[in-house]
């Protein structure tokens, strides 16, 4: 006998797909390439065609360094100009370019304050001749959200709300309810000793907060290469628990 709830869930599932029309099909995605990471996100990449926020943990949340690089590297693999937005005068585009978004890609938009650089975001999205469009923002309303996820789903191109705010009290408007499809948040971790005195690679703790359809999840992973890709550490990808130890901190 057929089990009645099961039958009536289907049921909704088929009206709400009438319903979306061409929306309610598959996205195309954008992968990054790790397994770890894909398997977590529906379709297994970043959907294209919607809106995603991005923003700094700790001090971060106020220089926006590394979340504007983890954009940065998910603006560079996608194909043609990326429009980015700002309201500051501090980007630093050579940083942009070791993470794979040359300057010859990029249109670089100054708006005298965020109202207007959320129409310009929106314009951005709506024209269908960008592969991404970038704005660094502090607040992001219910109601200008859905603007820039519709203008997204219009077009097909990739929103990037690079999230920033200008001292760390304002930092919990992060936490309001928005129409953007992913939530991350990146926070800086100390760079892998070397052999040798120098530097290596950056890290980063990259928490997926929200996820549309999908479950948060977080990663220890190396940041962005000059093709925009991120990589799991050697010692992680070998199966060292120092994941689900950051898992751990990251809930404490």
């Amino acid at each position: 006998m057929p089990n009645p709830v099961v039958s009536s869930i289907a049921e909704l599932r088929e009206r709400v797909q009438r319903l979306e029309g061409a929306k309610g099909r598959a996205r195309t995605v954008l992968p990054f390439g790790l397994p770890e990471v894909d398997s977590r996100l529906p379709g297994g990449g970043l959907a294209l065609g919607c809106l995603h926020e991005v923003a700094g943990g700790g001090n971060g949340a106020v220089d926006g360094a590394a979340a504007a690089l983890f954009a940065a590297g998910v603006a560079a693999r996608t194909r043609g100009k990326v429009l980015w937005c700002v309201t500051r005068q501090d980007l630093f585009a050579p940083a942009l370019a070791q993470a794979g978004l040359l300057p010859g890609r990029v249109i670089f938009v100054e708006a005298g304050d965020e109202k207007a650089l959320l129409a310009c975001m929106e314009e951005g999205l709506r024209h269908g001749g960008l592969g991404a469009v970038v704005a660094e923002v502090a607040r992001l309303s219910m109601t200008a959200s859905r603007r820039l996820q519709l203008a997204a789903e219009g077009s097909g191109t990739i929103g990037i709300a690079v999230r920033r705010w200008r001292r760390p009290t304002e930092v919990a408007d992060f936490g309001q309810p928005t129409a953007s499809v992913t939530r991350w948040r990146v926070s800086v971790l100390p760079s892998a000793p070397l052999p040798v005195p120098g530097v290596g690679r950056s890290r980063w703790l990259l928490e997926l907060i929200r996820c549309r359809a999908g479950e948060s999840a977080d990663f220890e992973v190396e940041a962005c290469d000059a093709t925009g890709r991120i990589a799991l550490p050697s010692e992680v990808a070998d199966g060292s628990p120092q994941t689900e130890i950051g898992r751990r901190r990251a809930s404490a």
